[in-house]
């Protein structure tokens, strides 16, 4: 057999074979782009989790540097909003704090709780839905320094 010959039998189709590969990337590469989406969408998912958890630590911990209540409250909104507007795209946000442990006297000990609620958009396409994602912490207050409830 000559090298012509071989190399013909090679690319031999066989009858009704013709098409074929173009059927075939017509039904997988639309599950491959589903696929590459459910992925992004995981990982934007994950990544708003963890950037909500830290803001609430950081805001949990801004509350309990404060002196009194109602500053602890102030300072840590503010910095609550100030991250969730520079690092997460969430419109929609609760941050709830449970500032009880200004009340509690010097001497024992009393912690800060910041719960920040994010609904976060996936990918920002029309049609798919939005996550809420939820954090809660925790920071001690200083147990003799002087605190005001």
């Amino acid at each position: 057999m000559t090298t012509s010959a071989r190399h013909a039998a090679r690319h031999t189709v066989a009858p009704g074979e013709r098409g074929s590969a173009a059927i075939e990337a017509v039904i997988v590469i639309p599950v491959m782009i589903l696929l590459l989406l459910l992925v992004m969408a995981g990982g934007q998912i994950a990544l708003a989790r963890q950037t909500v958890q830290a803001i609430a630590t950081d805001t949990a911990r801004t509350a309990s540097l404060a002196r009194t209540a109602p500053t602890a409250k102030k300072s840590a909104l503010a910095a609550a909003h100030q991250a969730l507007d520079q690092q997460v795209a969430c419109p929609d946000r609760n941050i709830e704090m449970d500032l009880r442990g200004f009340a509690a006297p010097v001497g024992t000990p009393a912690s800060v709780s910041v719960t920040v609620t994010c609904r976060v958009s996936t990918l920002g396409l029309p049609g798919l839905p939005g996550v809420t994602v939820t954090a809660t912490m925790q920071s001690p207050i200083d147990s003799y320094r002087g605190r005001q409830p």
